[in-house]
């Protein structure tokens, strides 16, 4: 090996030994921030942000007011992370449903709502969101779904009525889009060790908690805030409960104020 290749191997060895060094240090230190303020070190980074189409602009901007009520710097991030979105998911139609840029928009962005909070705001435990017109018949289930997330297939399912449904009324606290992917953020946190996974399944542990202690849950049940189907089993909670979060958020907050701001620390926002 001659001087100069002794040279480039000793420079190259070391800049790859101090970036791993560098790396080890910010996992280890947000690791202990998120121990201490129970969130990531940083959410929002992205110096070449992705832009959406000006049809995709305007339905965000008439459409869905969590995206208005924004910063002009987070709408940014907001937009970045739809075109994310749908660069990384298929859409996939049937019964003939058409699946235009519009509907696109939609679920990007209603899942992009839930996860704004989060760094890694991308979820690998699906690949495909597929799309009926209607209620629609399940042949593994054999029974009728508005929608469902089954983590064996890897994919997300909505019938558009009932998805639209959960946008056109939006204080009933019924919402099939925050429904369906809360599901699938609660089976992303409980297999994930990115730093929002760890501070949702962390809170989410501690809400959890909370809801089977028997006086608690007896005020939640009697309360008729929730509906009676969150309390089927700790998954539809979580589902049910983040429907009252974000279409009723001042009533949650008045009803459990200390049930919100753990949901709050769980999605690392408020809406």
């Amino acid at each position: 090996m001659d001087n100069i290749t002794l040279v480039v191997f000793t420079f190259s060895l070391t800049f790859f030994v101090v970036v791993a060094l560098l790396v080890a240090f910010f996992r280890l230190l947000e690791y202990y921030f998120g121990l201490v303020f129970g969130k990531p070190l940083f959410i929002h980074f992205c110096p070449f942000p992705k832009k959406i189409s000006s049809n995709a602009l305007h339905f965000l901007n008439s459409q869905f007011p969590f995206y208005v009520r924004l910063s002009d710097k987070n709408k940014v991030y907001f937009e970045h992370r739809v075109a994310s979105f749908l660069d990384n998911y298929e859409f996939v139609s049937r019964e003939n449903f058409v699946i235009t840029e519009e509907v696109k928009v939609h679920i990007a962005a209603t899942f992009v709502m839930l996860s704004f909070g989060m760094r890694e705001y991308l979820c690998d435990v699906f690949d495909t969101i597929i799309i009926y017109p209607s209620i629609y018949f399940s042949r593994i289930t054999k029974q009728y779904h508005k929608g469902e997330f089954n983590p064996n297939t890897r994919t997300v399912v909505f019938s558009w009525e009932d998805f639209q449904k959960g946008f056109d009324i939006s204080s009933d606290n019924l919402n099939l889009g925050i429904h369906e992917f809360a599901h699938v953020l609660h089976h992303h946190g409980s297999q994930s060790n990115d730093s929002g996974s760890v501070v949702f399944s962390r809170m989410y542990a501690v809400i959890n908690a909370e809801v089977n202690e028997t006086a608690f849950r007896e005020q939640l049940m009697q309360s008729n805030y929730f509906r009676v189907y969150a309390f089927t089993n700790q998954f539809e909670f979580l589902a049910v409960i983040l429907e009252n979060y974000f279409e009723t958020p001042l009533e949650f907050k008045m009803r459990f104020p200390d049930l919100y701001e753990k949901v709050s620390l769980m999605l690392n926002q408020k809406p």
